[in-house]
């Protein structure tokens, strides 16, 4: 028998495929054989080892883990509800101060011109006393604007201060939307 036959017998025992006949005629060459012999030893070993390693771990989650972790996902959904509804409120304020505020304001603006009109029609004099520091004050806002207006024209040359404004705006506002989204459920 030649080793590489032998070589091929011992992988046919290892899996049970080997007939009686020819185990003996292996044994033989076995015992003749000292590199085959040390084949079939390392074998052994390997086998050894191979079902030595081969004992299945059982990982153990215990009932009380799981029921923790449903815990856990309870109470953080719990937690993103409340948030929500904080905000909810919180929107639901505003939608009732908001227009409220906003119609007070603009009564109250749009009741200015007509106690002006009522005034200047009851004590004329009276009107003209009050609006003659006005005029000084008028002129001198005409004159902080008309410099603001030449500041600006020059700094403004190449419209990059614009553009500056402009890019610190858009880029706020996507902070904001961004900051302002619902919370997502983890």
């Amino acid at each position: 028998m030649r080793c590489r036959d032998a070589k091929l017998w011992l992988a046919a025992q290892r899996d049970g495929d080997l007939a009686p006949s020819e185990a003996l005629q292996l044994q033989e060459h076995l015992e003749q054989c000292s590199a085959c012999r040390a084949y079939s030893q390392r074998l052994r070993s390997m086998d050894v080892l191979l079902v030595a390693g081969a004992s299945p771990v059982y990982t153990s989650i215990s009932t009380e883990r799981i029921m923790q972790a449903v815990r856990q996902r309870q109470q953080i959904t719990q937690q993103l509800e409340e948030l929500r509804t904080r905000q909810r409120s919180r929107l639901s304020r505003l939608h009732i101060v908001g227009p409220s505020l906003a119609g007070i304001i603009l009564f109250t603006i749009g009741s200015i011109p007509l106690l002006l009109l009522a005034m200047t029609i009851v004590q004329p004099d009276l009107v003209v006393k009050m609006l003659m520091p006005l005029g000084d004050v008028a002129e001198v806002l005409i004159v902080l604007v008309q410099s603001l207006q030449t500041g600006l024209v020059l700094v403004t040359r190449n419209n990059w201060l614009l553009v500056g404004i402009a890019f610190v705006l858009v880029l706020m506002m996507g902070m904001w939307l961004r900051l302002m989204r619902y919370p997502q459920e983890a």
